[in-house]
């Protein structure tokens, strides 16, 4: 891949290229709708471009360059829909029409265009006017126009005889900068409350994100003096909400131009100070930028807080403006899509609006059977978030959320608002959230005396519910959408890389790795190896990796969730509560309290207060089934008081399924490969025999990954005293077809050769079980002999070669010549007729059998041959049988540059003569 950014580049010249005409080709029918045919005036301020080869891996990594070039850019409210996009655009070039493929991301003020190009060599340039063939979405290609048309504000097709370019464009949202406004007047007890001093931070972070400057409020609001905490990363202070689904984080935060909202500070005494922050980008007369922040505690956030702005369409009369209603003045002007601002914001309105001490709001899960807490106020941190209750806990208006309640006395019917158990709080009204008639969530403000509130609150309440309501699921389905889109994007990286591997560890790792802390803040998976077997901790992976082998000794300790193959997630309770019963026992010990002296448990009671904070929230199950059958669990968990929200399981259950395919994939390719490699080794002859005054080395390569033994074979075996069967040959073909025929071949030399048959009838009746295979046959050829050590350290051979390249023999004042003559190979004709050829090695001869695989090595048209193979035995005098072979090995490896493509075979051997000095 080639890349370059150009920032401040202009727009690309689309005039005629290599002179040639250049045409723009635009859908017509209903999706002409989404193609503008003005032309681009906005000036282009940055550019990103690359280059990708046409292979399957292209597509990923377009994905991930064109992520980081807009979230670079900060336009990370778009990034989901350009990365959908140039994948399946990508995907149509490099997978379909087999090229390279050509992404030039585009800036300018109003949004980003992002062009792919192909390389297609013989395309037809459509006639003007002609429809354009957008291709059915059932099809695997052909669905990137009509994307295009669904998701970008503008596209586009340019062709030339040698390039086809598709073009879109997305437009930035609209938002609100710089806006002022002047809020009404209003009475003091409903002013914003604050302490007696506000204090305002003022901290300013340079390019790399490290602090440059600290006031003495920022001193005073977090207690770390300036010298303390100048030229370090804001990152080792700032608390960043984590919400899953959205890329941004306080790293992206630092490079917008201009940015607002909330997050924590860690002080000088560990605890996490909840802050409003408002961040300017600015630049020093240098030109180097850096980042200004106010930082407020989060409960003065009007002193920062974007001012409301008022309609002017309600009307400018002063009465009328008496008259509004003042929970919509306290809800002030949220951001479209800031669900969650908008929620805490409503629930501190209505807290103050009915002078509670809590309030809470909870919103529907899509089938409306439960409700899922968003926000609160006022409740002990923020442990219920999203915690779902049932919408109907019980008969009548007190059991159901879609009718207003009033509790005057919350001990008196004990568990009627699960939310507030163990809070304090004593009375309670809530109401329903409803857009036309639908429920969509539940409002409630509590307090800690018991009869606080009455009807007349109730209906107060829901008024201004009502008004709440639509902007609420506006800005839900905004948030949901956003997050199926992100959820999309991150199934489709997720199933590649799951695709890309076939090993069953690294799949482990793989699914790991994508949930934390994607999904989750810990995992731990489970394996079942058969139906018989229990489930078997396989892996556990940590957000935090110092917390992984707690985690892993709490889970081995307790009895693995039962294989449910039921789909879904469920909750299961077994970690949270053994390790708060740990936790208990060791701060119990570490206090003396069970006996025994304390320093002895004092160093673990970190490590296990630790863990169980780590896996104190919600942990939930998921099912990994494949085929039918469970291979494993998914198990997700969350730190202390935290929970799922609904989204993120079903997310996790789309992964669950994709991820137990591909473990049970790798299962299948480990069991298969081992039963592969089981029979191949059955194939291979056993250790060879050691034979006295007679050195043998053996060298064998069988071509295609994975394959043990090919169609070449080798032997060596004792016939009887004194005398050694030796035998290489060479099956027609490669890979588990020709092994098939040589593990016959091997077995019957032995078999006949120990029977005291010659070589010649050795040959013959192995050529006659050959034949009778049938189709099943191959052609074979063979170079077969017997040995036997003489008393004055020479060797006798018999040998038979039946159209097998001629063995050498190197002589020991370095000539090489061949030691037997040629004659018909086996499996072709039935009547053959064979001979056996003597021969003698002297001390210090040695003779090399090779296979074809060896003297037909190729480098382009060159060929080794038998007279390179000479060439290099010639160097081989005075060298042992194992050098000898090593060498042989090595020149054919370095003759070229390609793997080899045939099987080989070599076997050396020699005659040891006198020691030289």
């Amino acid at each position: 891949m080639t890349t370059g950014l150009i920032p401040g580049a202009q727009p690309p010249d689309h005039g005629p290229r290599d002179g040639l005409p250049h045409q723009r080709r635009e859908p017509s029918g209903p999706a002409a709708q989404h193609v503008d045919n003005r032309s681009r005036s906005s000036v282009i301020t940055a550019r990103a471009a690359a280059s990708f080869e046409p292979v399957g891996r292209s597509v990923a990594t377009a994905r991930s360059f064109v992520r980081d070039t807009l979230q670079g850019w900060g336009f990370s409210d778009i990034v989901d829909d350009a990365v959908v996009l140039t994948s399946e655009l990508v995907t149509n070039a490099v997978v379909h029409a087999g090229t390279a493929a050509d992404v030039l991301c585009l800036r300018s003020d109003d949004g980003v265009r992002i062009e792919v190009s192909d390389h297609y060599p013989e395309r037809e340039i459509p006639l003007q006017g002609s429809p354009a063939t957008m291709g059915s979405p059932d099809r695997e290609g052909g669905r990137g126009l009509q994307l295009c048309a669904a998701l970008a504000g503008r596209w586009g097709v340019d062709y030339t005889p040698t390039h086809k370019q598709v073009w879109f464009q997305l437009h930035l949202p609209e938002r609100a900068v710089g806006t002022r406004a002047a809020g009404p007047s209003l009475p003091a007890d409903l002013l914003p409350l604050a302490d007696g001093r506000v204090r305002v931070a003022v901290v300013q972070i340079d390019r790399t994100g490290a602090l440059t400057a600290w006031n003495e409020d920022a001193e005073e609001l977090f207690g770390y003096p300036a010298e303390q905490v100048i030229g370090k990363p804001l990152t080792d202070l700032a608390a960043w909400p984590h919400t899953p689904g959205t890329s941004t984080g306080i790293v992206e935060a630092l490079q917008l131009s201009r940015w607002e909202g909330s997050y924590g500070i860690r002080g000088a005494d560990g605890r996490v100070t909840p802050v409003y922050a408002s961040h300017l980008r600015v630049r020093d007369t240098g030109g180097e930028p850096s980042t200004v922040c106010l930082l407020v505690r989060n409960h003065e956030r009007a002193v920062l807080q974007t001012p409301t702005r008022i309609s002017s369409s309600d009307g400018s009369g002063g009465s009328e403006s008496q008259s509004t209603d003042p929970f919509e003045v306290f809800i002030g002007s949220p951001a479209p899509d800031d669900l969650d601002g908008l929620l805490q914001r409503t629930v501190e309105r209505a807290r103050d609006m009915l002078d509670g001490d809590s309030a809470f709001l909870l919103l529907a899960t899509d089938d409306e059977t439960e409700l899922e807490v968003r926000a609160s106020t006022g409740l002990p941190s923020a442990r219920q978030r999203f915690a779902r209750v049932p919408v109907e806990a019980g008969p009548g208006r007190y059991g159901s959320a879609r009718m207003p309640a009033v509790h005057d006395d919350l001990t008196a019917v004990p568990g009627a608002v699960p939310l507030l158990n163990g809070t304090g709080m004593r009375s309670v009204v809530t109401v329903p959230l409803k857009v036309e008639g639908r429920l969509t969530g539940s409002l409630g403000v509590a307090a800690e005396g018991p009869g606080r509130y009455s009807n007349e609150e109730a209906l107060r309440l829901q008024f201004a519910a009502d008004r709440i309501a639509l902007a609420v699921e506006s800005a839900r389905l905004g948030e949901l959408e956003r997050l199926r889109r992100g959820s999309l994007s991150f199934l489709v990286e997720a199933s590649d890389l799951l695709a890309g591997t076939l090993d069953r560890d690294q799949t482990l790792a793989l699914m790991a790795q994508m949930t934390v802390p994607t999904l989750a803040t810990w995992c731990a998976v489970y394996t079942i190896a058969d139906q018989a077997s229990e489930p078997y901790l396989s892996y556990v992976l940590h957000e935090d990796e110092e917390l992984i082998d707690g985690i892993k000794s709490l889970l081995s300790k307790i009895a693995p969730p039962d294989p449910v193959p039921t789909p879904g997630a469920r909750v299961w309770a077994a970690p949270g509560e053994v390790a708060h019963q740990a936790a208990l026992r060791s701060s119990m010990r570490s206090l003396g309290l069970s006996g025994g002296p304390t320093h002895q448990v004092a160093s673990s009671i970190g490590p296990t207060l630790a863990t169980a904070s780590a896996v104190g929230g919600e942990t939930v199950v998921l099912p990994l089934v494949a085929r039918n059958r469970v291979i494993g669990m998914l198990t997700l968990g969350k730190p202390t008081d935290e929970h799922f929200r609904q989204e993120i399981l079903e997310l996790a259950e789309d992964l669950s399924r994709r991820a137990a395919l591909a473990l049970d994939n790798a299962r299948l390719y480990s069991e298969r490969t081992a039963i592969s490699q089981s029979l191949q080794r059955s194939l291979l002859p056993p250790e060879l025999p050691v034979i006295d005054g007679v050195e043998v080395e053996v060298i064998y390569r069988a071509a295609g990954e994975g394959n043990e033994v090919g169609g070449d074979f080798y032997d060596l075996f004792p016939i009887s005293d004194g005398t050694y069967g030796f035998a290489i040959g060479d099956v027609c073909g490669t890979g588990p077809n020709a092994a098939a025929v040589t593990g016959l071949a091997r077995h019957a030399l032995r078999l006949l050769a120990r029977e005291g048959l010659t070589g010649p009838a050795v040959l013959e009746r192995l050529n006659s079980a050959i034949l009778d295979e049938g189709a099943r046959s191959r052609f074979l050829t063979l170079l077969y002999g017997e040995l036997r050590p003489q008393a004055d350290g020479s060797a006798e051979l018999k040998v038979v070669c039946a159209g097998h390249p001629l063995p050498l023999r190197l002589r020991q004042d370095g000539t090489v010549e061949p030691a037997a003559e040629p004659q018909p190979l086996l499996g072709v004709m039935e009547d053959l007729e064979l001979y056996e050829q003597r021969v003698t090695l002297d001390p210090g001869d040695v003779l090399l059998c090779v296979t074809d695989g060896v003297t037909e090595r190729r480098e382009g048209t060159r060929m080794l041959g038998d007279d390179g193979l000479t060439d290099v035995l010639t160097t081989c005098t005075g060298l042992t049988a194992g050098a000898v072979a090593a060498r042989v090995m090595r020149a054919v490896e370095r003759f070229a540059s390609d793997a080899p493509s045939d099987d080989m075979a070599i076997l050396a051997m020699r005659v040891p003569g006198l020691q030289k000095d």
